[in-house]
């Protein structure tokens, strides 16, 4: 949990002395990069709720350590980037979005600079400073703007001083997303989004929210996987109650892991940044051995599928429970100007990376898929958004270039602001809303339950969706998770509900559809490698997209669950 010291006195007695509301213009699902973004672009005259899990700085975006790519240097271009984006996501991309948001990355460096978000700088030739620009694998030229190692965090604590200070936008802490509520789902002729319930933590109460206009800024789903770098809240929340509200899903198939996660006991989750091997770190074999070469000619800065299949293979013909990474030949001024903080935390756990290799293992940590949207945000249901890791934009193809996560919150949390801006000018007809009814619902006296269904889920996806799959563990893996479900649906019907129960349901809705798109794609391209169809077939180009049954109705006696 990140501190708010740097924050403004009073915030928090502001936020908790102000009255709550139930009606909003735009209720933003999510705290990370992409919700703020869309917060502080919408206008002053627009009521604004921003919803987080935990505290406002708890999402993954204080977790990204690398930074935000743009074409800024002088050798580099726009069409350089476009093409490192097409040639990482294995011809899977949409090259039209590909190209609309490289355009617009110059753009959105100079917002967050004009936010005083504290970026790393260096003295040009001129005398004058400008950006430090790193570069990591998959990228051909120097183009990631990052505040040292620690970017994302930097990047947060700029947005949310912001965001605090904003007289329009009320920040709900605590708070987990129930489901959306549609017309189709209170039964009526439309299909629009009308809001959420929202289960409040502190009371353990079920609150009505209201809105024209919902944005789903939630995040991704890495936590469906046993062993992840993203935080608590990754559970795959937007893309879950979009599915069931209506939306189409794709590409849940490519799941991005990490290549390299610090391999600690007592540090699970703490990744080692791309751009240790972009300022030259080695991948090391328990021998010493460097490996890379034999899998891809750019070595460790091939795309991190390749990085992390490798690493995977290496482990698996040794037995080893890890492999390492290298720094330590470069000069320590480099390591701690570039990395203070991985060089602290290992320093924490009893290791010197500027003395010693990093030992290393892959990692869940990206969700390339995920809810289909346009270019403005725009869903397959009116008034309702979906921007970020959340999001099936068409940016990332088959696997997400380095860098390019921060970059898409920023342009598509820009564009959803500027269209729900425009949309807001027309009124619309909110109709009545039914409250949350746990009139037929008890207190559960078997919360093991859901502890027992979580581990035994994330377990399954690490054994038989991860890295590498095949048409007998997607089977395996399927028969598992329709048995959860049928636990959990049924323990969801008669129970109270709580935070891991949201977050349990959620991840096995993620996981289902995660199975089914790795079962539609006969080959392996990108993130997606399975034994039964080891080549890449270039006819198989096209994402894979999932369409929702037909909303069902919410329960007439339960007025807010499922019938």
């Amino acid at each position: 949990m990140r501190s708010f010291a740097a924050y403004p006195i009073g915030w928090q007695k502001r936020n908790q002395m102000a009255e709550p509301r139930t009606a909003y213009d735009v209720v933003v699902i999510g705290s990370g990069l992409a919700g703020l973004t869309v917060a502080l672009q919408l206008p002053g005259d627009l009521r604004v709720a921003v919803l987080s899990k935990g505290t406002l700085t708890e999402g993954a975006t204080p977790y990204a350590q690398g930074g935000v790519s743009a074409a800024l240097d002088a050798a580099d271009s726009v069409d350089a980037h476009v093409a490192d984006t097409l040639e990482a996501g294995a011809a899977l991309n949409d090259p039209d979005v590909t190209r609309f948001v490289a355009e617009r990355a110059r753009t959105a460096i100079e917002w967050l600079v004009d936010q005083e978000v504290p970026f790393s700088r260096i003295t040009l030739g001129d005398g004058t400073a400008g950006l430090h620009l790193h570069q990591e694998g998959g990228h051909s030229h120097r183009r990631v703007v990052h505040a040292d190692d620690a970017t994302g965090a930097a990047i947060s604590r700029s947005l949310s001083a912001l965001v605090i200070e904003r007289g329009n936008i009320d920040l709900l802490e605590g708070r987990y997303a129930v489901d959306l509520i549609t017309g189709a789902r209170l039964g009526a002729t439309d299909d629009r989004c009308y809001g959420a319930y929202v289960f409040d933590q502190a009371s353990g109460r079920v609150e009505l929210l209201s809105a024209p206009f919902v944005v789903l800024a939630c995040g991704g789903a890495s936590k469906v996987y046993l062993y992840s770098t993203s935080p608590y809240a990754a559970t795959g929340d937007g893309i879950a109650m979009a599915w069931r509200a209506g939306c189409r899903v794709g590409n849940l198939e490519f799941n991005q892991f990490h290549p390299t996660c610090l391999y600690h006991p007592d540090e699970r989750s703490f990744l080692i940044s791309e751009a240790v091997r972009g300022e030259g770190g080695h991948l090391l074999l328990p021998s010493g051995e460097r490996f890379m070469h034999r899998f891809d000619a750019r070595g460790e800065l091939a795309p991190r599928d390749i990085v992390a299949r490798a690493i995977d293979y290496e482990m698996k013909r040794l037995g080893a429970e890890c492999l390492y990474l290298d720094i330590s030949h470069q000069p320590d001024a480099l390591i701690e100007e570039h990395f203070p903080t991985i060089l602290r935390r290992c320093q924490e756990l009893g290791i010197d990376m500027r003395r010693e290799p990093l030992p290393v293992v892959p990692a869940a940590h990206y969700t390339c898929g995920g809810v289909v949207a346009d270019r403005r945000g725009r869903t397959d249901v009116p008034g309702l958004y979906a921007v970020g890791e959340t999001a099936c934009s068409g940016l990332h193809g088959a696997n997400r270039l380095a860098s390019n996560s921060l970059l898409e919150c920023l342009v598509f949390g820009a564009e959803a602001a500027r269209d729900i801006a425009a949309e807001a000018q027309h009124a619309v007809s909110m109709p009545e809303l039914p409250a949350w009814d746990e009139s037929r619902v008890t207190d559960s006296d078997e919360q093991v339950v859901v502890s027992h269904n979580w581990a035994e889920l994330r377990r399954a996806m690490w054994n038989y969706v991860g890295i590498v799959r095949s048409d007998r563990r997607l089977e395996r893996a399927a028969r598992r998770i329709d048995l959860l479900s049928r636990e959990v649906h049924e323990y969801y019907s008669h129970f109270r509900i709580s935070g891991d129960l949201i977050e349990l349901r959620n991840l096995i809705e993620v996981a289902n559809l995660t199975v089914r798109c790795a079962g539609r794609r006969r080959e392996s391209r990108g993130l997606h490698f399975t034994l039964d169809f080891p080549e890449r077939d270039d006819e198989q180009t096209t994402a894979t997209i999932l369409r929702p049954p037909k909303p069902r109705p919410f329960g007439h006696l339960r007025s807010c669950r499922e019938a």
